[in-house]
């Protein structure tokens, strides 16, 4: 990618169980208004991930929403199906649909058994993508699936089933290797917590905040290991270290630099994940000085 060429941001992540609806809509038309292609809204406990979408895409015009991840304890494949299918076709084709397997507590808290995650994953796409008893007809642009992976064999898995990976609170030589995994024609798009601040202190208190409900993860704890770190690093609030390799912080020219390595790397989009240099503060000013429509 030449220095020179804009960053392929494709779209920003949205914590939309936090906010009103009314507070959630105004966010989400106002990244529209400033170019993003997306918004990426996730499954927590919160509201029911599918009909937020549909909420989002019905008030608005042309920015498309995608489950930033739509986890695959949360409804069967079927189901899936016929959101993914009734959404695109209600929006004109504006439906992105992100899955992944989340973590055991998601199977646990509905009394369903935590099974292999690429089996289950594996299987889970297969079933969207066979024969179905819908009647909703197949969408004339089909919804793409993306598979948050982070470990080689969900990569493949992502690579074998679906229409590409998204990576979360990853660094660019994982962006490498999950570019090798997946091929060169596979979608990677890159989920980049960033924090526009230069000032240490206050970056990586809002990284802090970012990482917090990772660092008692298994899953997260044997990524981290495998890549130097010890459990000296995930105790407590979490290490320096751990935030500033994990979060993006700086003033703009440095945050692109840290996306524009992803993008050498391998990686097809970032998706921004905005960190407020307080609770109380908001991301707009990292949005507007990152915004296709002010480049």
């Amino acid at each position: 990618m030449p220095s020179d060429a804009p960053i392929p941001i494709s779209g920003v992540m949205v914590p939309a169980d936090a906010m009103s609806p009314a507070d959630l809509l105004a966010h989400v038309r106002r990244i529209e208004a400033l170019g993003y292609p997306s918004v990426w809204i996730p499954d927590m406990f919160g509201r029911e991930i599918y009909v937020t979408a549909g909420y989002l895409l019905a008030n608005t015009e042309r920015v498309k929403v995608a489950t930033g991840v739509a986890h695959i304890y949360g409804r069967d494949a079927i189901a899936s199906v016929q959101a993914a299918r009734t959404l695109a076709e209600l929006s004109g084709g504006r439906f992105i649909q992100g899955l992944g397997v989340s973590h055991p507590i998601a199977a646990q808290a509905r009394g369903l058994e935590w099974r292999n995650p690429v089996v289950a994953i594996t299987e889970y796409v297969t079933a969207m993508r066979g024969p179905t008893p819908l009647q909703i007809r197949d969408t004339e642009t089909p919804v793409p699936i993306y598979v948050a992976a982070h470990g080689p064999k969900m990569m493949a898995a992502a690579a074998a089933v679906a229409d590409g990976a998204n990576t979360y609170m990853q660094v660019p030589e994982h962006t490498a290797d999950a570019r090798r995994v997946l091929g060169p024609h596979k979608v990677l798009n890159v989920v980049l917590p960033s924090c526009l601040s230069a000032d240490p202190e206050v970056a990586r208190a809002a990284g802090r905040r970012a990482v917090a409900m990772y660092l008692p993860l298994p899953a997260y704890q044997r990524q981290w290991a495998a890549q130097g770190f010890t459990a000296d690093d995930w105790a407590g609030t979490g290490s320096d270290r751990l935030v500033d390799t994990y979060v993006a912080w700086g003033d703009p020219p440095t945050l692109q630099a840290k996306m524009r390595a992803h993008v050498d790397a391998g990686a097809t989009s970032i998706v921004l994940g905005t960190l407020p240099t307080s609770r109380a503060a908001g991301s707009w000013e990292l949005l507007e000085a990152l915004a296709p429509s002010h480049r």
